[in-house]
């Protein structure tokens, strides 16, 4: 564990303080976090980082009283919230107070609606219902959601319904944010605009902000101090890689469309070909992949018929009852290979739902290509990824793209696509505005901002980016 200060601040007093900390779920016998200390004052910014799995997420669940009782884990040492012993609380109390932002914002969603969901939340503190409208309408313009005050949840992209959870935190008045990679679905543009409405909200309300993050970048100065979990890596570097697009057409994609925001779209991949498809949050990216792979009603013709899938939201693949079932349940070949080279060695007999986010999505990753597929559809592999497991990432759609594979891949990170890809796809407004070469898209400002993408850094210093 280690802490770095950032800048000097003047603080009151603690609002969270742990010491000497161990934690460990019922079933296993590693502690996921051991004799740990640390504590945060009020009106502090404070980012945690560590490789994946390493208990990030853990930390934030004792801080706001979701574990140990939700779990039934073991748990010695102090946590105090607020300067009281956070057993104390009875359950639901502290959660006003201490508001959360979830990894995964589909896990706390409850209504149908933007309006009924905001609605309920406050429902839950007692708020009077004369109360209601205006305290939603000063929070969906605080977040710039309010057009989406009637939407359907479900029927929003991974970023809107991020920033929709952030919302239903915020109408909660708390003292404390917590946050779980709260830009792991945002477009470039609506990270960088999410850090700067949070850094006015935070010094308008002097709220504490805990939050977890991989990558720092885009926060710029935002955290003022940040601490590390069993941060022993190295960040690996990723070299900018040489096209493997071969002549021969591997995916054929005619006149595709579904009702569902998707207008009728066209294209063709190349064997072996590395194509990332890029655009603003809503533009119609998860849902292209959907239709190709026959998920959602859709006309048009796709060829080959049968391609490998991961989903943003990698459970929904999920089968078997361990982690090394699931990347062999295709009948695929070099399962253990594929399991040490994604890092999913520790946790091979865990069941797949009981991982990190980010290890449940290399689980997804690894099942897929070790199930031999001609093309790879990917939506968001690189959410909740360490430095290591990003490179290692890189290296297997390298070889596999090299092998004659063929990937189509939806990222907003730019310096990931940048390393990667040989195209581009943008969307815009439900409709694919053009394919690109790579090349031709990262010099071109004005396209990126009008697809809400910022430039990669490593066109501007070297050919190398770091993961």
């Amino acid at each position: 564990m280690q802490f770095h200060a950032l800048k000097k601040v003047m603080f009151v007093h603690d609002v969270i303080q742990f010491e000497q900390v161990s934690f460990r779920y019922p079933d296993e016998e590693k502690w996921i976090l051991e004799d740990f200390s640390f504590s945060v004052q009020r009106g502090e910014r404070v980012v945690i980082t560590g490789p994946s799995g390493c208990g990030k997420t853990t930390l934030l669940y004792l801080c706001n009283r979701l574990y140990p009782d939700n779990c039934d884990g073991v748990l010695s040492g102090s946590v105090k919230l607020f300067g009281q012993d956070s057993l104390t609380f009875v359950p639901g109390e502290i959660n006003h107070r201490v508001a959360t932002v979830f990894q995964d914002p589909d896990a706390q969603f409850c209504m149908q609606t933007v309006e009924e969901e905001l609605a309920f939340t406050l429902e839950n503190l007692h708020i009077p219902r004369v109360e209601m409208d205006k305290r939603i309408c000063e929070v969906l313009a605080l977040t710039d959601l309010s057009e989406f005050r009637h939407a359907v949840i479900q029927q929003l992209s991974g970023g809107q319904k991020q920033r929709i959870a952030t919302a239903c935190a915020l109408i909660m008045n708390p003292e404390v944010l917590l946050l779980d990679e709260p830009l792991a679905h945002l477009d470039p543009y609506t990270a960088k605009k999410y850090v700067n409405w949070l850094d006015r909200l935070q010094k308008k309300r002097t709220m504490t902000i805990v939050a977890i993050e991989h990558r720092l970048d885009i926060w710029g100065d935002f955290f003022e101090r940040s601490i590390s979990l069993n941060q022993t890596e190295i960040a690996s570097t990723l070299e900018k890689r040489n096209s493997t697009k071969q002549e021969n057409t591997s995916l054929v994609v005619h006149k595709v469309q579904a009702k569902i925001f998707l207008q009728e779209t066209t294209f063709t991949l190349n064997r072996g070909e590395i194509t990332v498809l890029a655009g603003s949050n809503g533009s119609g990216k998860s849902t292209l992949l959907k239709a190709l792979c026959q998920l959602i009603p859709s006309s048009g013709t796709v060829q080959p018929k049968f391609l490998g899938y991961v989903p943003q939201s990698p459970e929904f693949l999920f089968l078997t009852q361990n982690v090394r079932d699931e990347v062999a349940y295709g009948g695929g070949s070099d399962v253990d290979e594929m399991l040490a080279r994604l890092k999913l060695i520790p946790i091979a007999t865990a069941h797949p739902f009981a991982v990190s986010h980010g290890q449940k999505r290399r689980v997804a990753v690894a099942a897929m290509l070790c199930d031999g597929r001609e093309v790879i559809l990917m939506d968001e592999p690189t959410s909740g990824q360490d430095a290591a497991a990003l490179f290692e990432l890189f290296q297997l759609i390298d070889e596999r793209a090299r092998a004659g594979t063929t990937f189509l891949i939806v990222t907003h990170d730019m310096e990931f696509a940048y390393c990667l890809a040989d195209s581009i796809l943008l969307m815009d407004d439900g409709r694919l505005t053009g394919k690109f070469e790579a090349d031709a898209v990262w010099g071109d400002e004005q396209l990126l901002l009008n697809h809400h993408l910022l430039p990669p850094k490593g066109l501007f210093s070297s050919e190398k980016c770091f993961a």
